[in-house]
């Protein structure tokens, strides 16, 4: 008789860069392999609900093509000839040419270099540990949420918001800026669940038709980076109309009187002649958040990927503090929650040994970094060796050609710690293997909602894949780095960090798989007044002075508009470049990440491009033929899709395809661009103006 497997139904939490966080049911089957995972229903905010790309994630951990081994280049750099060596080979060779380059160069000649592929703490941000101990090169994180925390922050003071499962007690749900159903499929859960039960109507905001938009009821397209037009248009709605909330304004904010005059020129008529969108509609969309006060805005960091992000974030953000939303439980606007954990991490980043006149180099940047440029490098010496955790930049850095070209130099020693054989790692000297997160412990928190998470291990990592902790403790040893955490178990250092920041032991968080740490209602909603001295929502940010740990002002800040305002800095379409470009997120793909597994190759098929009919009938393009797309970054081969969801002039690549995937291994991100964003840096990944033409 067939004896069958045992089954064990146990708590994790997905690691992947998306503020869902979701608590995670996985299957176990003896001891040994992942079966199905499944959304927990014992968080609330997860509420059992998790996206399909994550559910099939058996497939991504079991993967035959997972690296098992430490190998060492012998071929050309890119040729992906290497040979397997020990982990004792790997790490002493490492070793000795990082204090090669250390004695040569100086400690700044190395950077480690990380982000969002885990969003457990230890294993992301434990890199850090080992930067400063050593006194290498520091790295500002720029490539995804400085320009969205930015503009939050400039109006509240503070980076939280309300409770974001209010939504499902809300009259009217605002999805702006994230397509929820691709990327965050718990916002769609609550926005749903409001309508349901109460009647919500559900309002979208994008610059494309795509899945969120489908499940509104009121769908707004505009023109990428118009956002600010049409929330400025909205609210002169809202004061002509009797809709702002004179008394709150007088008590919670810095200066409505100003705000209404400034807003009687951004008429209807004004925001529906720069963002494309009808008066009727931007009437519509006034209407119904003046009347239902309890409006909830979830505001994504889509519309942030512009040049004018930060402003534009600020505009969205001061709607529902014209309508005095955020009085109302179900109302507000919510961003991110990361502000409310309130971590001591001197044990996993090692903050307790940080030399503050260490350089800090600019992570979109890193092509300019890496061939050489003055300005990137801070005036300093070149970067001759590498050590990069959780992310891809050979993939989705933007100025592919001078990534790809740094990468390339025979004088850089790059060492890659990764899961798979990522274009990043094909170009390393050193390639080690790492495991994920079924396989090591971490600690979790929701950036879009309230809950401190546990993720264990459940089962042995393949092969000698060994965790990031594992790696940076071991080279700590060898490099003469000190410091406490490097003699520390991951399960230790969480241990430290939960008892540090006042959140309890691991293993009372053990016992309950999480903590609902969410602020109470007054706070949260900010009713006893926002995160500014004088309690004030800032209607007038002092833009160079918002509260945000920056490297100062860039970009051409002192340009801001004092007042929310369509900021006109855009890399906007002209003759030679006809059509605007944004990349936005595919359902099946997270950045780069999924784009080994099957399942989720064959659901996004090909790189394409999406094109309005009209300008594909211009261009003399037809569905499913090969195009040209560039800019002076370079050009890239996609595929035509031709869409009525797009706006005459805009398209759009979804997803972060490997280079590979594309003709003459150029992929999406060759011509986006890297040049700081004000005020406090960024890339602004949907801001490219382009060319386009049959293949």
């Amino acid at each position: 008789m067939t004896e069958l497997p045992r089954v064990a139904h146990l708590p994790s939490v997905c690691p992947h860069d998306c503020p869902s966080a979701c608590s995670l049911e996985v299957e176990v089957i003896d001891g040994r392999s992942i079966g199905r995972v499944r959304g927990s229903k014992r968080q609330s905010y997860t509420d059992g609900v998790i996206c399909a790309k994550v559910a099939r994630y058996a497939e991504r951990i079991h993967h035959p093509d997972r690296l098992m081994h430490p190998l060492r280049r012998t071929g050309p750099k890119g040729s992906g000839q290497f040979e397997r060596v020990t982990w004792d080979e790997a790490l002493d060779e490492i070793a000795k040419r990082f204090l090669a380059i250390e004695a040569e160069y100086g400690a700044e000649a190395v950077w480690p270099y990380y982000y969002a592929g885990t969003m457990g703490l230890v294993m992301r941000d434990g890199i850090n540990r080992l930067r400063h101990a050593k006194k290498y090169s520091g790295q500002y994180s720029t490539i995804c949420t400085t320009m969205a925390w930015t503009g939050f922050i400039a109006g509240t003071g503070r980076l939280a918001g309300p409770d974001p499962r209010e939504m499902a007690k809300s009259d009217c749900v605002v999805i702006w800026g994230t397509n929820a159903v691709h990327t965050q499929v718990n916002v769609m859960h609550h926005a749903i669940k409001a309508r349901k039960t109460r009647g919500a109507k559900i309002v979208a905001i994008d610059i494309y038709r795509n899945a969120t938009l489908d499940q509104a009821d009121l769908a707004l397209v505009l023109r990428p980076g118009t956002d600010a037009a049409l929330a400025c248009g909205v609210m002169h709605i809202l004061f002509r109309d009797g809709h702002a909330d004179r008394e709150y304004l007088a008590t919670h904010t810095d200066a409505p009187g100003e705000l209404e005059e400034h807003l009687k020129t951004r008429t209807p008529e004004w925001a529906a002649s720069i963002t494309g969108l009808t008066v009727a509609e931007i009437e519509e969309f006034a209407a119904l958040v003046g009347t239902r006060k309890k409006s909830f805005f979830r505001l994504g960091y889509g519309f942030a990927r512009q040049r004018n992000g930060s402003v534009s974030m600020h505009a969205a953000l001061c709607v529902p503090t014209v309508t005095g939303a955020w009085k109302h439980e179900g109302g507000g606007a919510f961003h991110s929650n990361s502000g409310i954990y309130k971590w001591r991490k001197s044990l996993i980043e090692g903050l307790d040994v940080v030399d503050q006149s260490v350089r800090q180099l600019d992570q979109s940047q890193i092509g300019r970094v890496l061939t050489g440029d003055a300005e990137a490098l801070r005036h300093k010496g070149p970067v001759k060796a590498l050590f990069i955790q959780n992310t891809n930049p050979v993939s989705v850095a933007p100025e592919q050609e001078l990534v790809k070209q740094g990468f390339a130099r025979d004088d850089l020693f790059t060492v890659v710690h990764e899961q798979f054989m990522t274009e990043t790692a094909a170009m390393a000297d050193i390639v080690l293997p790492a495991t994920q997160f079924m396989e090591h412990d971490d600690l979790y928190q929701g950036g879009g909602h309230q809950h401190i998470m546990w993720g264990g291990k459940l089962i042995d990592a393949p092969g000698e894949c060994r965790s990031n902790h594992d790696v940076i403790c071991a080279l700590a040893d060898r490099l003469g780095a000190e410091h406490r955490g490097f003699a520390m178990t991951s399960r230790e250092i969480v241990d430290w960090t939960l008892r540090e920041s006042g959140r309890g032991t691991l293993d009372e968080l053990i016992a309950n798989d999480f903590h609902d740490v969410q602020p109470d209602y007054r706070t949260a909603h900010y009713l006893d007044g926002f995160g500014y001295r004088d309690k004030k929502f800032r209607f007038k940010p002092d833009w160079p002075k918002v509260p945000s740990a920056n490297e100062g002002p860039m970009g051409p800040w002192a340009e801001m508009p004092t007042l929310p305002d369509y900021w006109d800095v855009l890399e906007k379409a002209d003759e030679a470049h006809p059509f605007r470009l944004a990349t936005s997120p595919a359902r099946s793909f997270l950045n780069s990440t999924f784009t080994e597994t099957p399942g989720s190759v064959k659901k996004e098929g090909r790189p394409t491009l999406m094109l309005h009919p009209d300008d594909a009938a211009r261009l003399g393009v037809v569905a499913g033929q090969e195009v040209v797309i560039g800019n002076r970054r370079g050009s890239v081969h996609l595929h035509a899709v031709l869409f009525e969801g797009v706006v005459r002039g805009v398209v759009i690549a979804e997803s972060i395809w490997p280079n590979s995937a594309h003709r003459h291994g150029r992929g999406i991100n060759t011509i986006t661009g890297a040049d700081a964003v004000a005020p406090f840096g960024g890339a602004a990944f949907h801001d490219n103006k382009v060319w386009i033409r049959a293949a």
